[in-house]
């Protein structure tokens, strides 16, 4: 392949604000990503190990949001508790065997209400039982990134093999917050459900206090209080994750804290790449001697507002031939300072095939005739 030509392309984004330093004193760990991105913006303990406790519920409000995005079911879809439910220890809507309850009333008492039954009903739904679903919910877990996370029930009751961290609640809550069919229950503060007759009210306070909030949980385990909480502004999502604090009260100053430092801090943007820098890769046995390049999209990333970021373009000396339309010949990695944020592939533009006898003859027959 030859040597690896290294190309440097200072860039773009000279902003305003130093870069944000986390806020999280009183909690036992902490972590602020940016929902569209995926960027973490800041972490405190993020990788110490926790019981997921209550959180579980928005693994089973997410499993349940794709089963409606796939057309399993509707909101409106009338599901019948089963045995499941009999003796449902915890938070509870009162279901009894045998009772129909819309999906519609089983998310909003899961997520707002925190309910241990609705949990159940949906679970046995989608998966069966619950055994089956804990699988589910671990399955997707894996998918999303969650690699330090083991789910054992569709609740999240206390079990000693269950385990996750604030870093990977921080990717289930983004991928929550992209299921718009949960963006309403997610902001409720207080709503009704079994024809009115059962009243709930969400823990997070934050959905009637903070600016943009789009909500999410607050929970309590023994004498610790956690919260993840996200909110939206100028189309940036902050989601922050506050987990273990003594005080009831002082998650919420935490949340507000780090989400009001996230906005004022940072800003979503794909960084600029100058493509009139790049050169036509060289190109060996081919019809052409050269390939034109052509980026591809750019990533949108979460950057402080004082950030520079700047470009390395990797390319080889030349490839060779065929070389096929949008076949991926190179890298851009986009840093700020020694950090790699991310990296966008460089194509080929055109198709160029392999020089045969034929191709060779009629390159000839050209050059005699021009």
């Amino acid at each position: 392949m030859g040597k690896w030509l290294w190309a440097v392309v200072a860039a773009v984004l000279l902003l305003s604000i130093p870069v944000l330093r986390v806020h999280a004193e009183g909690a036992g760990a902490a972590v602020l990503l940016e929902a569209n991105t995926g960027c973490v913006l800041s972490e405190d303990n993020a990788q110490t190990p926790v019981d997921p406790a209550a959180f579980s519920k928005l693994m089973t409000a997410y499993l349940a949001a794709r089963a409606i995005e796939s057309g399993e079911f509707s909101e409106e879809t009338v599901l019948t508790a089963g045995e499941s439910v009999r003796g449902m220890k915890g938070a509870v809507i009162w279901l009894e065997p045998g009772d129909p309850v819309t999906v519609s009333d089983l998310l909003a008492a899961l997520i707002v209400g925190n309910a241990n039954d609705a949990a159940a009903v949906l679970a046995d739904e989608i998966s069966g039982d619950a055994a089956h679903f804990v699988m589910d919910m671990n399955a997707a877990a894996f998918d999303l990134g969650m690699r330090d996370t083991r789910f054992t029930s569709p609740q999240g009751f206390e079990d000693e093999n269950a385990r996750t961290t604030a870093m990977d609640l921080g990717k289930l809550a983004c991928a929550v917050l992209k299921c718009k069919v949960l963006r309403p229950y997610l902001a409720t503060w207080r709503t009704f459900v079994k024809d009115e007759t059962v009243e709930l009210v969400n823990e997070n306070t934050l959905t009637r206090t903070y600016d943009g909030c789009l909500g999410l949980k607050a929970i309590r385990t023994g004498e610790a209080y956690s919260l993840i909480a996200a909110a939206e502004r100028d189309g940036m999502i902050c989601t922050a994750v506050v987990l273990h604090c003594a005080d009831k009260d002082e998650r919420f100053v935490i949340a507000k804290q780090l989400l009001s430092d996230g906005f004022s801090g940072y800003k979503t943007a794909a960084p600029a790449y100058a493509e009139e820098f790049l050169v036509p890769l060289r190109i060996r046995g081919g019809t052409e001697q050269a390939v034109l390049l052509k980026l591809t999209e750019l990533p949108v990333l979460a950057i402080p507002k004082s950030a520079r970021i700047t470009s390395v373009t990797v390319l080889p000396d030349f490839r060779q031939a065929p070389v096929r339309e949008g076949t991926r010949v190179g890298t851009v990695y986009f840093y700020m300072d020694d950090t790699l944020l991310a990296q966008a592939g460089l194509c080929a533009a055109q198709d160029v095939p392999e020089m045969c006898f034929s191709s060779a003859r009629s390159r000839v027959l050209r050059a005699f005739t021009s």
